[in-house]
């Protein structure tokens, strides 16, 4: 799927960008003016995140980086939609790996 969180499902949106010329009255100007408006896209920060999945394989997935700092995942896992903590794949993870196995037996 193109540029998609498969979590929280952010992607693409659109929106104006405007150009303003002047100075705001607060600061004592005449206010700010509005000369052009032009369209742009606002695109998620997603990161390509190797982690553990419960039935004990690893997996790829492209995530936002507001579902990282969650730390909690919600994906399909042998047809089922689970909710398991999010726990990076590397080398030196094999703790971590072990605690996972504790709260989320196979």
């Amino acid at each position: 799927m193109g540029r998609q969180c498969l979590v929280s499902g952010k992607k693409t949106s659109f929106g104006n960008q405007k150009t303003d010329r002047g100075k705001a009255k607060y600061l004592g100007g005449v206010g700010k003016k509005t000369t052009g408006v032009s369209r742009r896209t606002f695109k998620p920060n997603l990161q390509q995140v190797h982690i553990w999945l419960p039935n004990g394989k690893t997996r790829y997935v492209r995530i936002a980086t507001s579902v990282i700092r969650s730390g909690v995942l919600t994906l399909e896992v042998d047809g089922k939609m689970q909710t398991f903590p999010l726990i990076k794949a590397a080398k030196g993870s094999a703790a971590a790996r072990a605690r996972l196995k504790n709260l989320y037996p196979i």
